[in-house]
């Protein structure tokens, strides 16, 4: 887009950035009378046609077959998203909202839903949010206790407030006190890492250093992988409000919406975009095509990641059509994941 940018003059800008508004609000092509009385610019209707026509060429906008306005492309919303938005603040009443909606508590379990339910209220839209990947989380204390046989219960801490339970089946008996040490190595090496990096490194000493190691720190470490191991679970989000999207008249073809509810019931292709949301800090934006799936050719997909503790553990975001109020949405998506990673680490002071 900087290319397009370069090219085009203030004039033309300006002209783009009106079209691209006006149609945001209204959903109808723009023609040039229309322009001209609200780019404030005092040019012609023909001087107008003549810069569309240029933005065409460019491919940033368009002419349906039913009108002579125009409408813009993937092309002309990039563009107008990364050079011409003005961002909007959050109105009082949506952040008070969020704000009591997302309020630090002792049970997390619903705050994800909550989440995604504001997300898709305040929007109009769809709202998505991924579930914490545990294993991005930091390892505070582990313990074990003894169950019947070779049954073993592991409690481990993350982020000083999450508790997790889980029960491990080992090759012989531990005592009590055998599983005491084999905790208290584990906190003194290991606390304070995230659990994916606990997990390379038991897999790298099970591979690497099993001939200097005594038997209590062998065993030790073999508990670890199986109290780490993360199994076959796939990682999963919450999506609300996407029957809100059936509201959309760019939206509302049958076969379209098939195609869109199907993705996500499958949930592979969101998932992948909001693994590609995951690695980028800040707001991203997928608009139409730039998805790369033709479920979502005709929406836009606005995104921010949250965070536990400074580490990144989940994303969430807008689905919407490629219509949507950026300036707005784009605010709302941020202070929501910011107030989300707050509420799920309440010795936290306020994101805002």
């Amino acid at each position: 887009m900087a290319n397009n940018t370069q090219v085009l003059n203030e004039r033309s800008l300006q002209l783009l950035k009106t079209l691209v508004e006006r149609y945001i609000s209204d959903g109808q092509p723009v023609g040039s009378r229309v322009l001209s009385k609200d780019s404030d610019l005092n040019l012609s209707p023909a001087t107008i046609r003549n810069v569309m026509a240029d933005l065409e060429d460019l491919g940033l906008v368009h002419s349906p077959h039913t009108s002579a306005g125009r409408v813009p492309t993937v092309s002309g919303y990039r563009l107008f998203v990364d050079s011409l938005l003005t961002v909007k603040p959050l109105n009082l009443d949506d952040l008070t909202r969020l704000h009591e909606g997302l309020s630090p508590r002792d049970d997390n379990s619903d705050v994800i839903g909550v989440a995604s339910r504001l997300l898709s209220e305040l929007s109009r839209m769809a709202g998505v949010v991924t579930l914490p990947r545990r294993e991005l989380v930091c390892l505070r204390h582990i313990e074990f206790l003894p169950l019947s046989h070779t049954r073993v219960l592991v409690i481990f801490v993350t982020n000083e407030q999450e508790v997790h339970n889980k029960i491990i089946h080992t090759s012989r008996l531990f005592s009590p006190a055998e599983l005491q040490q084999a905790a208290n190595y584990l906190n003194s090496v290991y606390c304070g890492r995230s659990l994916v990096a606990v997990r390379e490194a038991v897999l790298k000493e099970l591979k690497d250093d099993q001939e200097r190691m005594n038997q209590g720190m062998l065993d030790a470490i073999r508990m670890a992988q199986l109290a780490f191991d993360p199994g076959n679970k796939k990682e999963d989000y919450v999506l609300t409000g996407e029957t809100n999207l059936m509201g959309f008249s760019e939206l509302s073809d049958r076969d379209h919406l098939k195609q869109l509810f199907e993705a996500f019931s499958q949930k592979q292709g969101v998932i992948h975009l909001l693994d590609q949301a995951m690695k980028a800090e800040g707001v991203q934006i997928f608009i139409g095509e730039e998805s790369g799936y033709q479920a979502f050719e005709q929406c836009s997909l606005v995104t921010s990641s949250y965070s536990v503790s400074d580490e990144v553990v989940g994303v969430l975001g807008v689905i919407g059509p490629t219509r949507m109020a950026y300036q707005k949405i784009i605010p709302f998506v941020d202070v929501t994941a910011k107030l989300l990673g707050a509420a799920l680490n309440p010795k936290s002071s306020s994101p805002l």
